[in-house]
């Protein structure tokens, strides 16, 4: 069920019609964001390797991010742009930056720090091989929510459950949640790097990026608003993948 409720939620395909899903089940779905992964990175990977076929990489990756932009209904995307509204307009207030967070009206943080990060993901797609980008896009989306997913067991959440956007406030991992969601991030790496060797094991040092951009982030949450939102969370998903890609491109340009 918890599954079920995973998918809903992360995904915008209509899981929610296969069975009537319970308002509790919403509360533990972070621990499988990864396991949402599989499928928002198989699609990103499944559609780059098809448009290679017909136009170029550049034009290839982006086309993919479109792909995971419909799956996903722009869920982090939108995440992100209220994060930076929020956190650049706030003031250093706490009140101010969680009421802007909520407005869902896009302001000039917002719509600048989305035009940067799909600039800096264009140029980490034109370092790296199309090759690898394709089997990156599952590696990385499933590890980068991994991390993300932490943040609920880091912080407190900032609202009172009345005044989430959702109504949902996402219980913090067990031990047993904690190690599904640890196994699920980084099975796709395990397999294709150590396993398949389809990826060079050097590409392995970028999985510590996300793990320092996702304590960054919870450390800026904290300091500003003494906890996280659900805006918090997509935007920390956003910037682990970002920092991902990013680390690959700077540290490993002879692969492009």
């Amino acid at each position: 069920m918890r599954l079920l409720a995973a998918l809903t939620f992360f995904t915008r395909l209509p899981f929610w019609r296969l069975r009537e899903i319970p308002s509790e089940a919403f509360k533990r779905v972070v621990p499988l964001w990864p396991v949402a992964g599989w499928l928002t990175g198989g699609v990103m990977a499944l559609v780059m390797w098809l448009m290679l076929k017909l136009t170029s990489p550049m034009l290839a990756w982006i086309i993919a991010l479109a792909a995971r932009l419909l799956l996903t209904g722009a869920l982090h995307e939108d995440g992100l742009a209220d994060f930076i509204d929020g956190f650049g307009g706030g003031g250093g207030s706490r009140e101010r930056t969680l009421a802007i967070m909520k407005d869902s009206h896009i302001g000039t943080y917002g719509v600048l720090g989305l035009i940067i990060y799909y600039m800096l993901m264009a140029f980490a797609c034109a370092s790296i091989a199309p090759a690898q980008l394709c089997l990156l896009a599952i590696c990385g989306d499933c590890w980068s929510k991994c991390c993300a997913a932490q943040i609920i067991n880091m912080l407190p959440y900032a609202r009172s459950q009345e005044e989430a956007k959702n109504k949902t406030i996402y219980s913090r991992m067990t031990a047993w949640e904690w190690l599904v969601c640890l196994a699920a991030g980084i099975l796709p790496a395990v397999v294709i790097i150590l396993i398949l060797g389809l990826l060079p094991k050097t590409f392995l040092a970028a999985f510590a990026a996300p793990v320092i951009a996702v304590l960054l982030v919870a450390w800026l949450c904290k300091r500003r608003i003494g906890g996280y939102t659900g805006d918090c969370c997509g935007a920390a998903f956003i910037l682990c993948e970002l920092t991902f890609y990013l680390t690959i491109a700077l540290a490993f340009p002879a692969v492009g």
